[in-house]
């Protein structure tokens, strides 16, 4: 191990004395049901470095009106000489709650008087979380969650700078999307150092949040991004370490095991959830991208860095009052199936680039190959979701997929139908969310800012998510060229899809189910509409229905297309 090279910063708030309050700020004595109750504070205390929790601790204990106690972690803001210190907290339930602060240092602990403050009730629907059903999402009012989005980073450096917009979130909400995902450069910069944490990263952050929160948008934050834990591993961007501080204490191959690196990342880890845990809109902490990616796992041990994954999943599960949820990814080669990461996260999360071993014509030729590309694609995500669902209890998302390593090339109409069927199949085999596709950009733009996303979002609203019971794989359904299904006590919900021509008046076949009286409404998957309802009558243990034929009406041709989705709702 390389001896520790200690970085301070010189900064303007620093003591050696008892600690005692000079101002308690809070914002507001009324606040909403999951809105932000914050306190801005100044106090003196002995102390150096202000984000080390061993030398200088603020928390608060908050008490709910039911008797429920929170405690939530403090943090250092030096954003401005008026944001000194702060406790953020989200109340769960409107009443007077009450709330004592103190400041620990390493002599002397200094309490407040006991305060209060009133919640009172809001339509906010609150942080998500996993559902009773435990392979669903719901908010924490218990409102069904489907996540419809992909990764948008923001590539922020300073305050008020950054690629995520005001503008862009909106027209993106527009067409239905309810969550980004975004990874961050690490707030442990060389500038910093080690223990300290920049304060225009963390101001953006705290943009980002407020924007999503403005506009009830989840907010899934990749913490460790592979580059910054590569030094030998992929070419190019994906070698970053050298800009990362924890490069003073061990090498890139130790990160995951190195005592002195863990002492550190756990101040980080509390800091995150001090400054950030407080909001609805922060959805997952999505604690490695692309483990595999990294020196700790290639040329170190990719048991350990499961080991690890372990240790910060628990340090978030033990000290994140809120509960947000966990994942993590391998990176998307057809060989880089995580099963430990799957067992330990909150979500199982799989990596999908088609072209990087999985099947896809080879030549680059359609001629070549008796299979459609298009089909090739769907049935690589239909398997990968499959394989999470039956081998792992939990919601299942695919975390990272599509950009360029794809048969089609961005901006290429097949492109399109690509992301377009990569929706529908996973969420048709019990996918949680839609697939992260990588990424928003003027690059990707004609492809995933489309209606692509506002028709899945509206098929979505018509299923109780998290309160479907008994919900498995359908594994005897035809119709097509190939349909997939997840079915349930409450209802079946399904995708019918011919590549090669359309599925205008095709019998669709769905085997043991129960028998009785069934709704059946199909939905237009590319004109994100319903064409059809009607009330039909199992046949025994099978359930038969035909897929419309659209025809010319009023001087308008109407196409079925290539595929359509389909709800049977149980009558009896």
């Amino acid at each position: 191990m390389k001896n520790p090279l200690i970085l301070f910063l010189l900064i303007p708030f620093y003591s050696f004395c008892t600690p005692h309050f000079l101002t308690i700020d809070p914002q507001a004595d009324t606040v909403a049901k999951f809105n932000k109750f914050e306190i801005r504070l100044h106090f003196n205390a002995d102390y150096i470095n202000p984000y080390d929790p061993d030398e200088i601790k603020l928390d608060a204990v908050f008490t709910s009106p039911s008797g429920e106690h929170w405690k939530i972690p403090g943090f250092y803001n030096y954003s401005s000489w008026r944001n000194t210190w702060m406790v953020r907290f989200s109340p769960n339930e409107p009443g007077t709650w009450k709330y004592q602060l103190s400041v620990e240092d390493r002599d002397s602990l200094l309490l407040d008087s006991i305060r209060s403050f009133v919640c009172v009730e809001s339509p906010l629907h609150g942080p998500i979380r996993v559902s009773e059903n435990q392979r669903y999402l719901e908010y924490a009012d218990g409102t069904p969650f489907y996540g419809v989005g992909f990764w948008y980073n923001d590539s922020y450096a300073a305050f008020n700078e950054g690629n995520i917009t005001e503008e862009n979130l909106d027209a993106l909400k527009d067409l239905g999307l309810n969550f980004i995902s975004t990874y961050i450069t690490p707030l442990e910069t060389l500038g910093s150092g080690l223990g300290r944490y920049d304060q225009n990263l963390c101001g953006r952050l705290d943009e980002v949040l407020e924007m999503c929160e403005e506009k009830e948008l989840i907010l899934s934050l990749n913490l460790w991004f592979h580059a910054y834990l590569s030094e030998t591993v992929w070419p190019g961007g994906n070698r970053r370490w050298h800009t990362n501080p924890y490069r003073v204490i061990c090498d890139a191959r130790d990160f995951y095991r190195n005592k002195l690196a863990w002492d550190y990342q756990e101040k980080l880890y509390r800091y995150f959830i001090a400054r950030w845990g407080y909001s609805r809109s922060m959805g997952i902490w999505f604690i490695v991208d692309e483990v595999n990616g990294t020196d700790g796992w290639v040329s170190g041990d990719s048991l350990i860095a499961a080991e690890w994954g372990q240790k910060v999943h628990d340090y978030f599960k033990q000290h994140d009052p809120y509960g947000h949820l966990t994942t993590g990814t391998r990176s998307g080669g057809i060989r880089e199936y995580w099963h430990e990461g799957y067992q330990i996260f909150d979500l199982a999360s799989r990596e999908i680039y088609e072209a990087q071993g999985f099947p896809i014509i080879r030549e680059g030729d359609i001629d070549s190959s008796d299979t459609h590309p298009l089909r090739f694609s769907y049935l690589n995500y239909a398997g990968e979701i499959s394989k999470l669902w039956n081998n792992y209890p939990k919601p299942a998302i695919i975390g990272e997929t599509g950009w360029n390593h794809t048969f089609y090339e961005p901006t290429m109409p097949g492109y399109l139908a690509q992301f377009h069927n990569a929706l529908w199949v996973t969420m048709a085999n019990g996918s949680a969310m839609t697939p992260f596709w990588w990424a928003f950009s003027g690059f990707m733009n004609d492809v995933i800012v489309s209606n692509q996303m506002r028709s899945i979002s509206r098929f979505k609203e018509a299923i109780p998510w998290n309160t479907l019971t008994n919900v498995h794989v359908v594994d005897s359904i035809s119709g097509g060229l190939d349909a997939f299904a997840m079915t349930s006590d409450q209802m079946i919900y399904g995708w019918v899809v011919n590549p090669e021509t359309d599925v205008s008046s095709e019998l669709v076949r769905i085997s043991d189910q129960l028998p009785g009286r069934y709704r059946l409404k199909i939905f237009h998957t590319w004109s994100g509409r319903w064409i059809s309802e009607e009330e039909l009558n199992s046949q025994g243990n099978m359930i038969v229905f035909k897929i419309p034929n659209l025809r010319i009406e009023g001087g308008r041709a109407q196409y079925v297309g290539q595929d359509v989705a389909f709800i049977l709702e149980r009558l009896n």
